[in-house]
């Protein structure tokens, strides 16, 4: 289900009013609910028991209902609806003050013309399957490249805005670059670039960056945070977790191989019941093993595997359907349509799975290269070979055993004759060829690597799952038996609900909000922000989309198309939208400050572990290998040392390790990279769907002085001298990937001149920072281009 389809009809000249500028007609889901949710549904909606007055307010014929002081809405005489006398009520307001919250005049004229005109309530929009909405057909000159376009355009003329100018080509190159592989581009992959004259020149350059393997290290970066990667075990020891870098090995080859979201998600879900599993199902299914495990003495083990069950029902329906349903675990949704029953229910399809908060976090796989595991077992062999050996019985071990029962007869005392007896045995130069061999065969056995999966308990094992009243583990209620939520459609094939069912579910097409979620939050990758802002709620506690049909038709696009990422990630780079330039006109920042009807493009700072691997990249001491256990780069010293227990000693990367990419940092929950964290990185104890973009003084302490970008000064410093011949029109093209101009290299070498002569007064600070004062005053230099906003800014 390609796109190019609809082209022949994008010429066809009509100009499209948006309904939401001059609408005359109230629409319940984009004008009321959003008003009755914030300040209403808490005491008036789904939670049954926290409502007040038994007055529900979420659903239209409670609110129309007879009630004895009157309807809270009434249809003939709406000057009497009550709800409309409460919130203009001076004495006695609704919402009541102590809630904080108060109707502004233009919310309670929404309200009153609401019922006004009879008071329609229509189903929650993200809660029914999105409708392909036929492309806006405008006149655009030539500016519209695919469907993407037409809708944001539609939008842009509504608001009488025009879309700028396409952006510059080494501008676009890096925003490309750094889009899909987290990394700038280099100077011949820029020179090539604009070399290329071909009309798809862009369009060949998206699917050489796509087949990068770089691009599923950059993708991993997002997925990890929602998996809630981490190489430790959570809570207050925070044990290490050495070989869960495989899960995150696994997502990285996924991305590249692009692997069907539908299938993505069936794995990490249930791969291990799907039928004969392969080894790398299994280790998807490491996704719901990231959960937290407390390994501290005298803690009771079902609490904290219950925790970690709701963790997983938690994140689950977060990450895949972009729905709260961890608030129904002590109570009914006090926003959305989920009971505390219906939450049990889907607890029950997680509740039978073998691990127990154990602190070998057993089940475990064992991961490793067939060879490996064959030469593990070939050892096995023998050993057990030798073990027979050793209890066959001999002429020669027939003779000892004679004289040693001879010995024991004369003497009163009574030794332990067993143990007297393998004594003898393991002394006797008869044993000692066995002996020695055994040894040697341990010794060159390897250690074969596990990681925590996903097991099913066998039927006759498996749990009952009770509700927990106030979501008390102590305090269970009625039993319950796996169920999907019933505000979604049914499960279409008819089968007990486990994981593998749940995860069938999940991907079906008829399920309002997989594709959605998903599309969304590459659109936020791509753009800095999503369509809905509110990427971890698509509740009614969420924002509306800023171009509701466009999100629709991407998420019917990209279930058409099979669920393939990289084809929809091409769709999204290759639209006039994502190419046009940052700069902007004070009438656009006027009308459309955030940028959120895209008359421009964002420009955004860009994520920590970005800034990192770009400082690395540029000074050419990036280490470029693709998977493999964490690393351990530099760090303040004596971090760990605050761990409450396990490991306190932090191992410093050398060599290679020290310069790897920062996807591959050692992630320890409790004590994360400070240098990661100060660029609003997670501790990833829970799933953290969106990264919210700070910025602060000490983000300019990291790329100043953090020891990785002081070494990739240095070391650009030593590039810019070598490869461009001390050139600061090479050094200013190289860190920010377009052209330089004498009015930008002026400040640059007056400030370059300056430090040369310090340095050669103080030689012996020179001599400290880089050996000489010429290459101390260029590492000076290529600090201050690391820093600059054109560097650390996706433009």
């Amino acid at each position: 289900m390609r796109w190019t389809r609809f082209l022949p009809g994008l010429a066809v000249s009509l100009l499209f009013v948006s309904p939401a500028v001059c609408a005359d007609r109230i629409d319940y889901n984009r004008d009321v609910k959003p008003i009755l949710a914030k300040n209403c549904f808490s005491c008036h909606g789904p939670d049954e028991a926290h409502r007040e007055a038994k007055l529900r307010l979420d659903i239209r014929e409670a609110a129309i209902a007879p009630r004895k002081k009157g309807q809270a809405i009434d249809l003939k005489e709406t000057h009497k609806s009550r709800l409309l006398v409460r919130i203009q009520d001076a004495q006695e307001p609704m919402p009541p003050e102590e809630s904080g919250n108060r109707l502004t005049a233009e919310q309670i004229a929404t309200l009153k013309k609401w019922v006004e005109q009879g008071a329609a309530y229509s189903e929650h929009w993200a809660f029914v399957k999105p409708q392909r909405p036929e492309v806006p057909k405008l006149n655009s000159g030539n500016w519209i490249r695919n469907p993407i376009d037409a809708f944001i355009l539609k939008e842009l003329q509504a608001h009488g805005l025009k879309p700028a100018p396409e952006a510059s080509r080494p501008i676009l190159l890096r925003r490309l670059s750094l889009d899909l592989r987290g990394l700038p581009p280099t100077p011949q992959e820029v020179q090539e670039f604009l070399a290329d004259k071909s009309a798809d020149a862009y369009e060949k350059w998206v699917d050489k960056l796509l087949a990068d393997p770089a691009y599923g290290e950059r993708m991993a970066r997002t997925w990890l945070d929602l998996a809630r990667y981490a190489d430790s075990a959570g809570y207050g020891s925070d044990p290490l977790r050495l070989n869960m870098w495989k899960y995150r090995e696994w997502v990285i080859e996924a991305f590249n191989r692009n692997l069907p979201y539908d299938r993505f998600t069936v794995e990490q879900i249930a791969g291990d019941l799907l039928p004969n599993p392969t080894l790398e199902q299994k280790i998807a299914t490491a996704f719901n093993r990231n959960t937290m495990t407390n390994t501290e003495g005298g803690t009771d083990r079902e609490e904290f595997r219950v925790a970690a069950v709701k963790d997983r029902v938690d994140t689950t329906l977060q990450v895949w359907m972009g729905i709260t349903f961890g608030c129904a675990k002590c109570h009914n949704h006090k926003y959305d349509p989920f009971t505390q029953k219906e939450y049990y229910q889907v607890y029950a399809v997680f509740n039978q799975t073998a691990d127990n908060d154990q602190p070998n976090e057993t089940p475990l796989l064992q991961v490793a290269a067939p060879e490996l595991l064959a030469r593990v077992k070939q050892i096995d062999a023998r050993l057990a070979e030798i073990q027979k050996e050793i209890k066959a019985d001999s002429p020669e071990r027939k003779k000892a055993r004679e004289e040693w029962e001879k010995t024991r007869k004369k003497t009163d005392a009574k030794p332990d004759a067993k143990k007297l007896e393998e004594q003898f045995e393991a002394e006797s130069p008869y044993f000692k060829k066995w002996k020695d061999e055994m040894a040697a065969l341990k010794k060159a056995k390897p250690v074969i690597p596990t990681l925590p999966v996903m097991e099913e308990l066998a039927k006759e094992r498996q749990r009952k799952t009770r509700m927990m009243v106030k979501g008390d583990f102590l305090n269970p209620g009625e039993e319950v038996k796996p169920t999907l939520p019933a505000a979604f459609p049914k499960l279409t094939e008819v089968t007990s609900i486990n994981r593998l069912a749940l995860a069938k579910w999940i991907v079906q097409e008829n399920n309002p909000l997989t594709a959605r979620v998903e599309v969304n939050r590459l659109w936020s990758q791509l753009f800095g922000r999503g369509l809905l802002e509110t990427e971890e709620d698509f509740g009614t506690q969420g924002e509306l989309p800023s171009h509701p049909e466009l999100l629709d038709w991407l998420a019917t696009e990209f279930i058409g198309d099979k669920w393939d990422v990289k084809a929809l990630i091409k769709l999204l780079v290759t639209s006039a939208t994502y190419r046009q330039s940052s700069q902007t006109l004070p009438e656009h920042l006027e009308k459309d400050p955030k940028n959120v009807l895209l008359s421009r493009a964002p420009r955004y700072r860009l994520e920590g572990e970005m800034i990192r691997d770009q400082a690395l990249a540029l000074s050419g001491l990036l280490k470029k290998k693709l998977g493999g256990p964490s690393v351990y780069p530099p760090q303040p010293d004596g971090l760990w040392q605050a761990a409450f227990n396990g490991e306190r000693s932090y191992p410093t990367s050398t060599g290679d390790d020290r310069y790897r990419r920062g996807i591959y940092t050692v992630w320890r929950r409790t004590i994360p990279n400070p240098a990661m964290t100060t660029f609003d990185a997670p501790s990833r104890e829970t799933c953290t769907v969106r990264r919210i973009r700070t910025n602060t003084p000490l983000q300019a302490f990291v790329t100043l002085n953090d020891p990785v970008f002081f070494e990739a000064a240095q070391a650009l410093a030593k590039r810019i001298m070598s490869e461009g011949k001390a050139s600061m029109q090479f050094a200013y093209e190289l860190t920010t990937g377009r052209p330089a101009t004498p009015e930008i290299l002026a400040p640059l070498n007056k400030l370059l001149e300056s430090e040369k002569a310090r340095f050669e007064k103080d030689k012996e600070a020179a001599k400290k920072l880089a050996g000489d004062p010429e290459t101390a005053a260029w590492t000076i230099i290529a600090n201050v281009l690391l820093n600059q906003d054109s560097v650390l800014t996706r433009n």
